[in-house]
């Protein structure tokens, strides 16, 4: 079986941004930003697009499947 790992907390740190800044181009609040990075929500695919835009990263580099 896989999983997802996600990796957008660890991309969000190296970026340098705040929480609160990223959070505000995404048009939505902290706490919703935190849910995608804990794994308790997802970004839509376009909220996806627009954060690896804003992490100057491909969207793909922020999950990765793994074996469990």
């Amino acid at each position: 079986m896989r999983c997802t790992k996600n990796k957008i907390g660890e991309y969000i740190e190296e970026s340098g941004y705040r929480k609160k800044f990223i959070a505000k181009k995404l048009g939505i609040g902290e706490r919703q930003l935190t849910k995608y990075i804990t794994g308790e929500s997802y970004p839509s695919v376009p909220r996806l697009f627009q954060l690896a835009k804003l992490l100057d990263c491909k969207s793909e580099d922020l999950y990765e499947f793994e074996e469990e």
